[in-house]
């Protein structure tokens, strides 16, 4: 029988903050995820993602770098700008794929207490990192690469991305979901958006990734208001 979960209905005011939610996303990740980097054959690592240039390995790396730099507290400016994760890449070009491995294991076990210490500000990074793993997957021809039992932990993290980056209002009713979800910002004058599908799309609707092959309505807004990674 197929897992229907509940999701919370917020109301338009500001949200309450679980600090911890970014660390049980991370973990949950990291359980699913790693057992899976570690049995795949080291060619795969050079299948090509949705990230634009980028294998996954390439992707691996850009991963563990930014986490490590939350565990390690390498957090200047322009940190998580594009020259920087190319950056990061590039210093691990030729790491044995092992230590990248390891070290995103590390990132993914460190990183979410010192996540929940802070203001919110890298509640995104964890919900970004759970999207990067999808990618790998996806090139892996991994089945449910944005699902998975991490998937109920993203959902919020994706509500409140959408709210920061000021996308529109949208209720989105979900397969598999009992009531709906609602992202985004109400607009003066704007009825809210529809969207109906299921949650692994809209996660790729969301972040920008590809929807070959999905199926969903979209009512009220275009697919490029809603990006949240731009």
């Amino acid at each position: 029988m197929d897992t229907v979960h509940t999701l919370e209905t917020p109301d338009t005011g500001a949200e309450v903050r679980d600090p911890w939610l970014p660390d049980r996303l991370l973990r949950t990740e990291r359980d699913a995820l790693v057992p899976l980097l570690r049995r795949t054959p080291e060619d795969a690592y050079g299948l090509r993602t949705a990230c634009p240039g980028w294998t996954a390995r390439d992707v691996l790396a850009h991963c563990a770098a930014a986490l490590i730099r939350i565990v390690e507290g390498r957090l200047e400016e322009g940190v998580f700008l594009p020259a920087a994760n190319a950056a990061d890449v590039a210093e691990r070009g030729d790491w044995p794929l092992a230590r990248i491995v390891d070290e995103l294991e590390r990132g993914l076990t460190e990183a979410g207490p010192v996540i929940a210490a802070g203001d919110g500000t890298l509640d995104a990074v964890a919900l970004g990192e759970w999207i990067h793993a999808g990618d790998v997957r996806a090139a892996f021809g991994e089945p449910g690469a944005y699902a998975g039992d991490s998937l109920p932990l993203a959902l919020p993290l994706l509500r409140t991305a959408s709210r920061k980056r000021e996308t529109p209002r949208l209720v989105a009713h979900l397969g598999g979901h009992e009531g709906p979800l609602v992202l985004g910002n109400e607009m003066p004058g704007r009825p809210a958006a529809r969207f109906r599908g299921d949650a692994p799309t809209l996660i790729r609707l969301y972040s920008g990734r590809p929807l070959v092959a999905t199926r969903y309505e979209l009512e009220g807004a275009a697919e490029a208001e809603l990006l949240i990674y731009r």
